[in-house]
């Protein structure tokens, strides 16, 4: 479960697309940029391989939420 998920806007005006994305999984924090196809590059260290699947499904429900209402 992904805690404390925070985003925010590349751009200054918030029209282009693009976030910040920030949150902790399992006590570990992570950063990293969701771009508008849904793609994630990693600003900090990678999630486990492991877990990534599941990562980035969490992230795109939480973004779906807050973002594409």
């Amino acid at each position: 479960m992904l805690i404390h998920f925070q985003y925010k806007p590349l751009f200054a005006n918030e029209a282009l697309p693009g976030w910040s994305i920030s949150f902790f999984f399992r006590g570990v924090p992570y950063k990293g940029t969701y771009h508008k196809d849904g793609r994630i590059t990693w600003t900090s260290q990678q999630p486990p391989e492991q877990e990534e699947k599941q990562i980035i499904s969490q992230i795109h429900e939480l973004m779906l939420f807050h973002v594409y209402k």
